[in-house]
């Protein structure tokens, strides 16, 4: 393909690479290398591996991440419905990776769809503290709620806003923040050819501009002694280096944190940037020939704890949760619908979810937030926290979000196949099953891990999956 490759690409490329060039420019004619990172909030990693039907090779700088051969079709497994992975380019995972999440962290991930970097932080959240996916286009919100709800990620709230709205509500909010920042796409050629029709030279700098703005949206969302991340998926110095020095000329709190070397990563060029900045010798480059992956590029920042803390959030909590305080129409018919469902079918959820003030109702839309008393009004939010339900006449239809994020052990009434089982795949056609049990709503099961609702009746298991999502 490197006959398709733009003229004035491969010239800067090659002034830039000098004798590294050649390999370079042969790595365009390699295979494409194809990755699935294993979701420990639905399955340890040894435990996947000892059942996996798929051949791995781990990805050195991810530890739940692996390779798998393009014969292989992990999407068409119902592993994939269930959760227990998801597929993402191995260069890719390394930004999630050098973010680093830990339990009880605010972690905001900025240009979050499709969401394969918000569910790896999710997974090292670990179902504490709180995530936000934000993406600024409404038609990619619905596939970053969808992997988020499939992964089984119950602490993550998606929004459709522009940093400059999300920065006025949240101030140095977050412990760390992810930047994988819109950009000219040149390191994804070989496996989206259709990202060589839409490059030009005017793309890389309107996308050097709006790194710049999205940048320092997220510098006021940090808060002192934060992390943030800035990753592309590029090769073009102004979108790498050179956007890093402008924001550091900006934002002197900031320094560039050495990030962990796994021996597959070159490091960042301070020559490639005006004026040359040393410490993007701690950056790195994740290039094509040098690794089975495609080309990123990553930095790890650090705010200095005595930056400007005045307007903390801590100190805003009382205005910013006042509204929330007010009960809107039916919450009350809400939670008693909530309750006569979780004590017939999914007991063990009433002590989980047990903070009244966690539960939000939007329409007949049951939620449950990982940030009870926050005032969520005038922002636009695809998803607050984990879906429980749809509130209909008194009773509530239980959300697909909820059987994917409960296990076995958590609901009264189990419908257990294994994989190779044929129901297995009629379930996910969205067909009824014929089954005899007890009466009621009945989790759905794949070898033990959960893949959505059925409603048992009378020697018939009627099927809930949802439409938009059945398999054809």
């Amino acid at each position: 393909m490197t006959q398709n490759l733009p003229g004035l690409f491969t010239e800067r490329m090659k002034s830039l690479l000098n004798q590294e060039f050649a390999a370079f420019l042969a790595s365009y004619d390699q295979p494409v290398t194809y990755g699935l990172r294993v979701n420990p909030l639905k399955v340890a990693r040894e435990q996947f591996l000892s059942r996996s039907p798929f051949a791995l090779e781990p990805v050195s700088w991810c530890v739940n991440g692996f390779r798998y051969q393009d014969q292989e079709r992990p999407g068409k497994h119902p592993y994939h419905a269930a959760g227990l992975y998801y597929l993402q380019e191995p260069s890719a995972m390394s930004a999630a990776e050098a973010l680093d999440a830990q339990p009880g962290e605010r972690i905001l991930d900025l240009c979050a769809a499709p969401g394969g970097k918000s569910t790896q932080l999710a997974a090292g959240l670990n179902g504490q503290g709180l995530l936000v996916a934000n993406e600024i286009h409404p038609v990619r919100v619905k596939a970053l709620a969808e992997n988020l709800e499939r992964c089984g990620v119950k602490n993550a709230v998606v929004t459709n806003e522009t940093p400059e709205k999300l920065q006025e509500r949240f101030p140095q909010f977050f412990d760390k923040i992810l930047v994988d920042a819109p950009c000219s796409g040149e390191g994804m050629f070989r496996k989206l050819p259709e990202a060589i029709e839409d490059w030009s030279p005017d793309k890389v700098t309107e996308c050097h501009l709006m790194q710049q703005d999205i940048l320092d949206a997220a510098s006021a969302m940090l808060k002192p002694g934060g992390t943030l991340v800035y990753s592309t998926c590029t090769f073009a110095p102004l979108e790498n280096e050179q956007s890093l020095v402008d924001f550091l000329t900006r934002h002197p709190e900031f320094t560039v944190v050495e990030l962990p070397e796994p021996g597959w990563f070159a490091p960042g060029q301070p020559d490639w940037a005006n004026p040359r900045c040393e410490p993007l010798g701690k950056t790195a480059r994740l290039w094509p020939h040098l690794l089975q992956g495609e080309g990123h590029y990553l930095a790890k920042l650090q705010k200095s704890h005595d930056a400007d803390s005045s307007e903390l959030p801590e100190k805003r909590k009382d205005k910013r949760a006042a509204k929330a305080k007010t009960a809107p129409a039916g919450r009350k018919e809400a939670l008693l619908a909530w309750r006569a469902f979780a004590e017939e079918a999914m007991p063990e959820l009433l002590a989980e979810f047990a903070d009244e003030s966690a539960f939000l109702l939007f329409g007949e839309q049951l939620y449950y937030s990982p940030l009870p008393g926050f005032d969520w009004d005038k922002l636009k939010v695809a998803r607050v926290g984990l879906h429980l339900g749809t509130v209909k006449k008194n009773r509530l239809e239980p959300a697909h979000a909820l059987a994917l994020a409960s296990t076995p052990a958590q609901a009264a009434r189990v419908a257990s196949y294994a994989s190779d089982d044929p129901q297995v795949v009629r379930y996910l056609k969205g067909e009824a099953l014929a089954r005899d049990g007890a009466n009621g709503w009945t989790l759905v099961t794949v070898d033990g891990f959960s893949l959505g609702w059925g409603k048992q009746s009378e020697g018939q298991l009627k099927n809930h999956y949802p439409k938009g999502l059945r398999w054809l």
